[in-house]
């Protein structure tokens, strides 16, 4: 492949990435329109129901848009959704070539964008920068094709794998830089989970604090099969417009359902799954009917384990500090009753394993049964 060409899709792509954890339930765009070697118009989507990327390149180019060369790393889309469709505008501004990293996941739209511009005497390429644009939108293409969110359990864990100490001690294991980094994440993503015992023990905000610019908070998730998360609790009652969600079972009373809803919570039910645990999938199906595409799972051993055994997770993203705490029972980041045979224990792939400032260390990688 032409260097040039990949050289215009990376910056596609480092423009798409500017909306991080702003576009849901619409992936990351980014557009570059260039003439003559030189970029004359360029734009990402900033924010669903908003111009798309190619609208904001075409408005630059203006009329030099004509007979010019469009590089986008998603299929431009071509029906009507919050907006018009993007084809029409590529076709009418005179844009002669067009360069795609990814056809569109979605099923019922692939490939119709490409033949709508072939149709109109455009020509096409995809398939540049393929596997960088497959990654910055797995959360699109896990929500778009089967309904439901991309799920990241996120830990962090001594060397010798302990989240707490055996008094119940947990803050902090890791640094700061390494807290900083999971706020970071928190930024992206639409909603954080957490089960009930986190609350009642730790008492967080579940907020996102960065350090250089302000950052936007998700949905709260609280599992609690009965109910009986405190009112009182800093979710409900720290300054934040973000919403908070309690997963219950139809067992949870209905005193405290609407306790629950009094102090601000939105309470949904889900079938009761083993020892009477909120269920994982039905909870994933709610979620993704609301349009949440992404959930961070912050909780602790048991939440961990139930989470895993569901099918639910895709990455798991966990942080180790060089520290050994020690203790038969001191709590793992993995709960439950674990497997009997290691051929049956779920493993990661593509694994990525970063340094952390303070000598912590972050391991990230997709789980094998991961749709």
């Amino acid at each position: 492949m032409n260097e040039v060409h990949i050289t215009f899709m990376q910056r596609a792509l480092a423009l798409a990435k500017q909306a991080n954890g702003r576009t849901s339930p619409n992936p990351l765009v980014g557009a570059v329109i260039v003439k003559d070697g030189k970029v004359i118009g360029e734009g990402y989507h900033q924010k669903a129901g908003t111009p798309h990327a190619e609208i904001h390149a075409l408005n630059a180019a203006g009329e030099n848009a004509k007979g010019a060369t469009l590089y986008t790393n998603l299929e431009p889309c071509c029906h009507w959704g919050r907006t018009p469709p993007c084809t029409a505008a590529v076709i009418q501004a005179g844009i002669a070539n067009v360069y795609i990293a990814e056809v569109d996941p979605n099923p019922s739209v692939a490939g119709k964008g490409i033949r709508q511009l072939q149709k109109a005497g455009i020509r096409v390429q995809a398939g540049i920068c393929t596997q960088a644009a497959a990654e910055l939108n797995e959360v699109h293409r896990k929500y778009i094709q089967t309904g439901t969110p991309f799920v990241i359990l996120k830990t962090a864990m001594s060397l010798d794998g302990k989240i707490a100490t055996t008094s119940g001690e947990s803050q902090w294991i890791t640094s700061e830089a390494s807290r900083q980094r999971g706020h970071e994440i928190r930024d992206v993503v639409d909603a954080i989970l957490v089960g009930r015992g986190t609350v009642a023990r730790d008492n967080p905000a579940l907020t996102t604090r960065l350090q250089d610019r302000e950052g936007q908070d998700a949905t709260r998730i609280v599992l609690d099969s009965h109910g009986r998360t405190p009112t009182d609790a800093r979710i409900f009652n720290v300054e934040s417009s973000a919403d908070v969600i309690v997963a219950v079972t139809p067992d949870a009373p209905m005193a405290n359902v609407k306790a629950l809803e009094k102090a601000g919570a939105e309470v949904v039910t889900t079938p009761a799954a083993h020892g009477n645990q909120v269920c994982f999938k039905s909870l994933m199906e709610i979620l993704g009917k609301r349009e949440i595409t992404s959930v961070l799972i912050e909780g602790g051993g048991e939440i961990n384990a139930s989470a895993i055994a569901a099918g639910i997770v895709d990455k798991v993203m966990c942080f180790v500090a060089p520290k050994l705490i020690g203790g038969r029972n001191a709590p793992g980041p993995i709960g439950g009753e674990g497997v009997s045979s290691l051929k049956d224990v779920p493993h990661l792939q593509r694994i990525s394993i970063t340094p952390m400032p303070d000598a912590d260390f972050l391991i990230e990688g997709y789980l094998s049964k991961s749709p």
